[in-house]
């Protein structure tokens, strides 16, 4: 009997059993998206030698760092960080701005047509943005705003930037729980509606912000179809470095001939160096915020309603 209730307790959720199994789970769900990343950094600290070593699959012989300054020169890092920044930070503040202001009329106002506008914003973001691409790439042409950075504040001003629909949606779940009677006593005392929105509605929505921004940061940085469309030859930011990494690689560093030449121009450790280095940036974003982004979706509702 006494064993009985021993496993009993044991099975229950603050139990050591169930512990154990839903460690386990997690443990093994988290290799599977952490094993590629874990892989790349392995083998970008390989060198040449270590990686056609078949019997060295995980550990180097010597942490090799060469790989790593020579993928810093053939991305021209430095600048294409800052191209990179430049096109996701901007971008993202004007969204982050223009999403909340059309969250918040669709979360506080009620009017008619609003159900069709929240309809019509669901469709927009399961559109994929490479359908639209063509058509706004010929309407920024004819307006001339092509290579330059409002291609990407223009339609962000208007809650047209990449996924923004989704962005608003999030703020509109957020002020829509703001209760109605904390505006209206706001009102009565003599408080504007943009008084209302920046001293009332915006610090009850923090968390709002900053996931909406953190996503929308994600989404313009690692964009690369609409960043040559857009910007064919002013800016060259990681994501598409990454794509032309390659022949930038054997442009600087591979000279001679030889097996010795042929090898070092298919060197991966080289490949996944410039590879973590482009996701770099986000990761160190992504371990600062994590837990924003955790709470965010929690309280947005988005996935689950």
């Amino acid at each position: 009997m006494r064993a009985h209730t021993l496993v009993k307790k044991a099975v229950r959720p603050d139990g050591l059993i169930y512990k154990i199994a839903l460690y386990a789970i997690l443990i093994g769900i988290s290799f599977i998206y952490l094993y590629p990343i874990l892989r790349m950094l392995a083998m970008s600290l390989m060198t040449l030698e270590d990686l056609n070593d078949v019997q060295r699959n995980w550990l180097p012989s010597t942490l090799y760092f060469q790989n790593y300054v020579k993928a810093f020169k053939s991305l021209d890092y430095l600048k294409s960080l800052k191209d990179s920044l430049l096109v996701s930070v901007v971008p993202s503040l004007v969204s982050l701005i223009s999403s909340s202001l059309i969250g918040y009329g669709l979360g506080i106002y009620d009017f008619k047509g609003k159900e069709v506008i929240l309809g019509i914003l669901v469709a927009l973001f399961v559109v994929p943005t490479v359908l639209t691409s063509l058509p706004t790439f010929i309407l920024y042409r004819s307006i001339g705003i092509l290579d330059s950075l409002l291609a990407y504040i223009v339609p962000a001003i208007f809650g047209f930037g990449i996924r923004q629909s989704l962005f608003i949606l999030i703020f509109y779940q957020f002020f829509r729980q703001i209760p109605k009677e904390l505006l209206e006593a706001a009102e009565i005392d003599g408080a504007s509606q943009i008084r209302i929105f920046i001293q009332i509605a915006v610090p009850l929505t923090l968390t709002a912000f900053l996931i909406c921004f953190l996503y929308s940061f994600v989404w313009y940085f690692n964009e690369t179809t609409l960043v040559t469309l857009y910007f064919p030859t002013k800016y060259h930011p990681l994501a598409r470095a990454i794509n032309t990494f390659d022949q930038m690689y054997r442009k600087i560093f591979t000279t001679g001939t030889g097996m010795g030449a042929e090898a070092e121009q298919y060197n991966e450790g080289i490949l996944f160096s410039g590879t973590i280095l482009s996701i770099l940036p986000l990761l160190l974003v992504y371990g600062v915020a994590q837990r924003w982004f955790i709470e965010g979706i929690d309280k947005s509702g988005i996935a689950g309603q």
